[in-house]
């Protein structure tokens, strides 16, 4: 019953982060880059540290460690998103960063020498291809800003694999509250590095912002913290790759993307790998 509870607590994430891709599109009409990350992630800090204020008092050394490797990789996954976003194409950004569905497995092979199972591959490469029909022109090329992505797919691999590796020894509420932390003092630092200091917010954009920090950010990973508890990496990482979809969505209805054919078959991908890596043995959903 719990898995399965963390399983639609997963998807909620998703639903939540495909509503992201709307608000940040919205967001950069009038903010920079490291502006929107280091508000959404201080609004994040803000609100994790109220709802884990009673957890700080026995807060301990390796419960800092563990958060601020979360951390770590979380703002390197946003940072190298958003860099490699100025030398690419939003769609091979958006594919190049599903790539991190693929990538999660690996690590756990490398560091934890963890088994990949045959589902597990099934539904990473499954996910992979429909997030490239989602995403991808015929004309795929990698330069600059594509290998710049790469490295942000590592960075929140990295993030789900820590995730699940430490909300099984720590408490969720102080990981989250030194996650967000963490990730807010790079997203300032990179601020004051990139000269982005002189902000100039619309309404909408600071609605946008509210909806990243608030809603996307601080709800979204002290549910993804609680609910790979009982999930493990590869699986929550294809999970996770739903965000594709219910971007794609989001943009149908409030962008006014068109729907193509191309964009119903990357979903019915993904939605078929999420379902076959959540299978048992016996063919029964776990």
């Amino acid at each position: 019953m719990k898995k399965r509870l963390a399983i639609g607590g997963l998807i909620l994430v998703t639903i939540i982060w495909g509503g992201g891709f709307v608000a940040s599109d919205m967001a950069l009409e009038s903010m920079r880059p490291f502006q929107i990350m280091a508000v959404r992630f201080l609004l994040g800090t803000v609100f994790m540290g109220l709802i884990s204020i009673r957890s700080l008092g026995g807060i301990t050394k390796s419960e800092v460690m563990a958060g601020g490797l979360m951390g770590l990789a979380l703002f390197a996954g946003f940072a190298f998103q958003i860099v490699g976003l100025q030398y690419t194409t939003p769609s091979k950004n958006a594919f190049l960063t599903a790539l991190n569905v693929v990538i999660v497995p690996f690590i756990s092979y490398l560091i934890l020498r963890k088994k990949i199972g045959a589902r597990g591959i099934a539904g990473a490469v499954m996910s992979v291809a429909g997030v490239a029909l989602l995403s991808l022109d015929r004309n795929f090329s990698l330069g600059l800003g594509d290998g710049l992505t790469l490295i942000c797919a590592v960075g929140f691999a990295f993030q789900i694999f820590l995730t699940s590796e430490f909300v099984k020894k720590y408490r969720a509420t102080v990981l989250n509250f030194i996650q967000m932390i963490t990730a807010f003092l790079l997203s300032f630092i990179s601020l004051i590095a990139f000269g982005e200091t002189q902000f100039h917010v619309t309404g909408k954009g600071i609605l946008s912002v509210l909806y990243l920090g608030v809603i996307s950010t601080t709800v979204c990973y002290l549910l993804q913290t609680a609910s790979q508890k009982y999930v493990d990496e590869t699986k929550a990482a294809i999970i996770l790759s739903l965000e594709s979809v219910f971007g794609t969505l989001f943009s149908i209805l409030i962008l006014k993307e068109v729907v193509t054919p191309r964009m119903l078959a990357g979903s019915m991908i993904i939605l078929a790998a999420v379902v076959i890596s959540n299978l048992s043995e016996s063919g029964q959903v776990e």
